[in-house]
């Protein structure tokens, strides 16, 4: 890899044959951020769960407020390792600003294409489609995929063992929130034409933080960047371009590792946190967790005398500063596995660069933070995510998901082509099909008339593009509408 393709400002737009966009005075980089800033879906995070849906309490995060922390921590990553790389006589000075923009803008829309109730939507789409297929049969025996009628028609068949190789068909059984961000950034958030926001090679290429398609998955989730689908096949031109004009053909951009990491961090702290907020934790028992949990870690030790310090924390009276022991030790703990994934990079630069390293580096077993991260997050798996409300709440949103997918799947089964039928204007899947965006709609329309993708595909991934744009609230109020009146 050479940072003079890797922060490539070449637009995806002009990659894909148009013509070249008037810049201004900020650098392409600077755009790329407020395009960002300004578009859709970042603002419709505001209203997107982050572990708490539907949550009242407005000091909780929402998906908005965690993308904002994840791109200031991406931000200062950036920074610190653009000096370090220009040290090293490997960028210009400016080059430096370059990178920790480029970081700050994949920070904040890293989160863009996850659904409604946060990754229990993601599971929520992939078992609407394994629903519907075991709902019509098995596949061997429907002829499922072969031209009959069946959910997958066209889109391949399964092997022996019933299960489906093409990426066509695993875009939707394995279907990805990291994939539709790259959907959104470079198709459906229209900014001026059909390349979506229209960001540089630079920007899109690290914000691709899984690099395979959905058929080539790695056994066992390694190596890490294949563990899950990079992008659908309605964006493989895009992403084999990009990867080209930015030399990262397979393998990840070196900014990447810089949000995952931030992202890491971000959320290990910030959903303890909001634990604590919710009344789920106490800091005396986090404490407590933290340290039998880590090992005896010295940093974590260190980071939870900091934050007591700093709050003059009482251990006669540990409930009056609840909260605020809590705060200071996020603070704290974000400025330390910061500083430690930092030291992990250069370490790894090498063997990045070379295309051999394959893990996170924030989790790397020669990270001081790494056993810090596992447990933050191992408690916010045993405490923060199952609790009663929000497991009520996921249940809920499973429901309804799947019942809004039933309703705009019968209108864009049959609508919106030629050949439509023409009682599907009057009937309930016209109905069905004018209440889907009409945005989505006439990317949908553009596509199936370039012909290049099979028209089952097209539909399916209608349905999927309208119902991962919609906001928590916006779903619940429309499923309580078109099912209980």
């Amino acid at each position: 890899m050479e940072w003079a393709k890797l922060l490539s400002a070449k637009r995806v737009g002009e990659l894909m044959g148009k013509e070249k966009s008037k810049e201004d005075s900020r650098t392409p980089f600077e755009r790329d951020y407020g395009r960002a800033v300004f578009s859709t879906p970042v603002r419709r995070l505001q209203d997107k769960t982050q572990v708490f849906p539907l949550e009242e309490h407005d000091a909780v995060r929402t998906r908005l407020t965690h993308s904002l922390e994840v791109s200031s921590v991406a931000r200062n990553l950036g920074r610190q390792v653009g000096a370090w790389l220009q040290g090293q006589d490997l960028i210009s000075v400016d080059q430096i600003h370059d990178i920790e923009t480029i970081s700050a803008t994949c920070g904040l829309i890293h989160d863009l294409g996850n659904p409604p109730f946060g990754h229990s939507g993601e599971t929520a789409i992939q078992s609407w489609f394994e629903s519907r297929l075991c709902a019509e049969g098995l596949p061997a025996k429907r002829g499922e995929g072969s031209g009959t009628g069946g959910l997958f028609e066209g889109l391949g068949s399964p092997n022996k063992k019933g299960k489906y190789e093409t990426q066509f068909a695993n875009d939707f059984l394995k279907w990805e929130g990291n994939a539709q961000t790259l959907r959104l950034i470079s198709r459906l958030q229209v900014l001026a034409d059909e390349y979506g926001i229209n960001l540089t090679c630079a920007t899109f290429s690290a914000a691709m933080k899984y690099v395979s398609p959905s058929n080539e998955l790695a056994e066992n989730d390694e190596p890490h960047e294949k563990s899950k689908p990079g992008f659908f096949a309605s964006e493989n031109e895009t992403v084999k371009k990009v990867q080209g004009e930015t030399g990262t053909v397979g393998i990840r951009h070196p900014i990447t590792y810089l949000v995952e990491a931030s992202d890491d961090i971000v959320y290990a702290t910030g959903d303890l946190e909001d634990g604590v907020r919710k009344g789920i934790l106490h800091w005396d028992f986090l404490k407590r967790e933290l340290q039998a949990r880590s090992g005896g870690s010295r940093l974590v030790d260190r980071v939870v005398c900091e934050a007591e310090e700093k709050v003059g924390f009482d251990r006669n009276k540990p409930h009056l500063l609840n909260e605020e022991a809590t705060q200071a030790f996020r603070t704290f703990s974000i400025g330390a596995m910061k500083d430690a994934a930092f030291e992990q990079f250069c370490r790894s630069y090498k063997d990045m660069r070379d295309g051999r390293y394959h893990g996170e580096i924030v989790r790397d077993k020669n990270c001081e933070a790494a056993t810090f991260v596992d447990a933050c997050t191992s408690i916010g798996v045993d405490y923060v995510y199952p609790s009663p409300p929000t497991l009520k709440l996921e249940l809920m949103g499973r429901r309804v998901i799947h019942d809004l997918m039933n309703v705009f799947w019968e209108g864009a089964r049959v609508c919106g082509a030629g050949d439509a039928p023409k009682e599907c204007k009057k009937g309930f899947a016209g109905k069905a099909y004018k209440l889907i965006s009409s945005n989505y709609k006439n990317v949908f329309l553009s596509t199936l008339k370039k012909g290049k993708l099979p028209e089952r595909y097209c539909r399916l991934q209608l349905v999927t593009d309208h119902i991962a744009g919609m906001t928590d609230s916006f779903a619940m109020r429309l499923h309580k509408r078109l099912m209980n009146g």
